[in-house]
């Protein structure tokens, strides 16, 4: 399968990067709206660097489009129209009319189209799959330094967007309800944003995210009647708590001593891989047809479509806001 990147920013640089080691895979070359930049990635990788993106399109099968998000749907369509399979960064597009563009040119050209929701790799979060059993409450917190990569969209669609993914993807219902809130500090756009979600048979999250934050923060857990997932995704870690098999709940005032004779905790640990390596060797893995694709082009729609209506919902409460009624 020839590959190529298309944007070797700082991470398409990291695709480039990775994409030379996966099995199955030819790296083909690299190519960045900036000569200087795709000669410089071009060079430290030992990869060709095209000078044209139709020349990128003309000589691979298979493609990473990594540009600035504003620029996907314009890229990844002429790519559809190559022949090229495709891996977008999240989100896929800027707009949800450009997503189902997408989606529909690679479904009429029998194409495969992935979105790059890294997080669906990240180890701690398979390691608790098995234990998880229709969550009912579920709290997120993605928090980080600001940083001018990712600014051109707001928060939702740069950071929030992740955790909307896993939990579509977790949940598996439609999401039925929401409101959300959302304010710029340093940029006009949104930086910092929180959203209440209800999902289709009742269960609901609470997310939280930002980039004006002045420490990291990659969190996650699950409430379920099963018991209690706690993850740390920075950390690739994370336990499970549940009530023994047998036991009962004591009588009477109950000491921690007595919780801790009851309940069974299990340690959750990553596999140790890079999340980014293991999303390329799947997405290579599905073009193959070896295994099947992990995240769509058309979940990366369905993201896309709940982090816009959370947009609209926190540019609602702004205009109640300005208008001063309730």
């Amino acid at each position: 399968m020839r590959v190529g990147v298309i944007g070797v920013g700082s991470l398409g640089f990291h695709h480039a990067r990775i994409l030379r080691e996966v099995a199955g895979a030819e790296m083909m070359g690299v190519f960045d709206a900036s000569p200087e930049r795709t000669a410089a990635v071009a060079k430290e990788l030992g990869v060709h660097g095209f000078r044209s993106l139709e020349e990128a399109l003309g000589s691979v099968d298979a493609a990473v489009v990594a540009v600035p998000t504003t620029g996907h749907a314009e890229v990844a369509l002429a790519a559809l129209d190559a022949g090229v399979h495709l891996l977008i960064e999240k989100p896929i597009a800027s707009t949800l009319e450009e997503a189902e563009a997408i989606v529909a040119r690679a479904e009429a050209g029998g194409l495969t189209v992935a979105t790059g929701h890294v997080e669906r790799f990240n180890g701690a979060l398979r390691a608790c799959e098995q234990y998880l059993e229709e969550p009912r409450f579920i709290e997120s917190h993605r928090l980080a330094p600001f940083g001018p990569r990712g600014t051109d969209v707001a928060v939702v669609l740069d950071l929030m967007i992740h955790d909307i993914d896993l939990l579509l993807g977790l949940v598996r219902r439609p999401v039925e309800q929401l409101d959300a809130v959302g304010i710029g500090v340093l940029t006009p756009n949104v930086d910092i944003a929180n959203a209440r979600l209800v999902f289709g048979g009742g269960a609901v999250a609470n997310i939280t995210a930002s980039r004006v934050s002045m420490e990291r923060m990659r969190k996650i857990r699950f409430f379920q009647r099963s018991g209690y997932v706690s993850l740390d995704l920075a950390a690739g870690k994370g336990e499970f708590l549940r009530l023994k098999k047998g036991a009962t709940m004591p009588e009477g005032d109950v000491s921690l001593l007595s919780l801790m004779n009851i309940v069974e905790r299990i340690e959750l640990t990553s596999d140790g891989a890079e999340p980014l390596r293991a999303e390329l060797e799947a997405w290579v893995g599905a073009l193959r047809g070896e295994r099947p694709l992990v995240v769509s082009g058309r979940d990366g729609r369905d993201a896309l479509e709940v982090a816009l209506r959370i947009m609209q919902k926190i540019e609602d409460h702004h205009a109640v806001a300005l208008s001063g009624t309730s």
